[in-house]
């Protein structure tokens, strides 16, 4: 091995669960992001909602490690927004993207379907699934005690919280295909909170994908997959995601501190001696690429670090907080809100895709 391998930082594990970011760092190491191998991306809006679609082959996979399947974002925004409106619409083009999902999966219309939340009850960012469970209309018992009086435009539909290894002492995939083999629905919709590379993300974004879950993979506690190949029936998973790691925080907050005084040099005639604001009242919002600063001001601004690629930066991050274990799994301090808001506009969606007589009410009240 020679000196500069020997010397080489090794490379960061970054946590993520979303297949859109793994899209977008394999971009920033490699090469633009139509030429990714075996990887096909197409983004659409549909009422005011950005929506990404990411289809993975076999190629794809050794690309992103990430399964073959199809790969849903919706960009959800109006949860942080508290913007009733925009969660509707949210909402909306959830069921329509679940629906889509279910068509390519063969799912038929009068199915069977079991709805599954992953997660712990009693932390509040590991909620999602349990909460959104809570919410979910459940209809199978009355298929099986009072099919004749129930109308045409639903569906049998179950649902259940295994819990998590840690409370219940088994794992949660045994559990749930103990269900299915005495139960036997069609389909699986599991639910859960998902980790993301991006504070941008947390809570704004909903993945939904057929290519199963892994639970608690986003902290670092990977359990036994739920998917096709282990449940043997159609899995569609919808997450979340909820949490970040310190190294993600402090790294994105280089990244917006750079582009913060990218921008302002360039809105200024003449640089600022001090990289102190000079007037509170600039408002720098949607900050991209474009507003970081050359390399002489990168460096004059943080030195070394200036102009490290995001990789290099994280792996450094890394390196100094893990040893003493201070890098932490972080959430926002107003999830309580935003879980409550998500498990609700996620609820609504799944209901409106299972059953065609339900459909999302326009500005729906999102209790808290």
């Amino acid at each position: 091995m020679g000196k500069n391998e020997e010397n080489k930082p090794k490379q960061y594990g970054v946590r993520t669960d979303l297949a859109v970011e793994a899209r977008d760092m394999y971009v920033e190491k490699e090469k633009p992001a139509e030429e990714v191998p075996g990887v096909t991306v197409k983004d659409d809006t549909y009422n005011n909602v950005k929506v990404s679609h990411i289809e993975i082959s076999e190629q794809g996979e050794k690309s992103l490690n990430k399964k073959p399947g199809s790969y849903i974002t919706i960009f959800a925004d109006g949860v942080k927004k508290q913007d009733t409106k925009m969660q509707s619409n949210a909402a909306k083009v959830l069921a329509t993207q679940i629906v889509k999902m279910m068509r390519k999966n063969k799912i038929e219309q009068g199915s069977k379907g079991l709805i599954v939340g992953l997660g712990n009850w009693n932390v509040t960012p590991d909620a999602l699934g349990p909460m959104t469970v809570e919410k979910v209309m459940v209809t199978n018992h009355l298929f099986e005690l009072n099919f004749e009086n129930v109308a045409s435009g639903y569906r049998p539909v179950a649902a259940l919280s295994p819990g998590v290894m840690g409370v219940t002492g088994m794992e949660t995939s045994d559990i749930i295909l103990s269900i299915i083999e005495k139960f036997k629905p069609d389909f699986v919709i599991v639910i859960d909170a998902l980790a993301s590379r991006s504070i941008e993300r947390i809570n704004e974004t909903i993945q939904i994908t057929d290519t199963g879950i892994h639970p608690g993979s986003g902290v670092g506690n990977k359990r036994k997959e739920l998917s096709r190949e282990t449940l043997g029936i159609p899995v569609i998973a919808v997450g979340v995601p909820t949490v970040v790691d310190a190294v993600t925080i402090a790294s994105d907050t280089l990244d917006y501190l750079l582009k913060h005084m990218g921008r302002e040099l360039k809105e200024k005639d003449t640089p600022r001696s001090s990289l102190i604001p000079s007037s509170m009242s600039i408002k720098h919002e949607n900050l991209t690429n474009e507003d970081l600063p050359d390399e002489e001001n990168r460096s004059k601004f943080l030195g070394l670090v200036g102009n490290l690629s995001d990789q290099e930066k994280r792996s450094l991050l890394e390196e100094v907080l893990s040893p003493t274990g201070k890098n932490l799994i972080v959430t926002p301090k107003e999830i309580d809100g935003y879980m409550v808001d998500m498990a609700h506009l996620i609820a609504q969606g799944i209901n409106a895709a299972l059953h065609e007589k339900v459909i999302v009410e326009e500005g729906a009240q999102y209790t808290r």
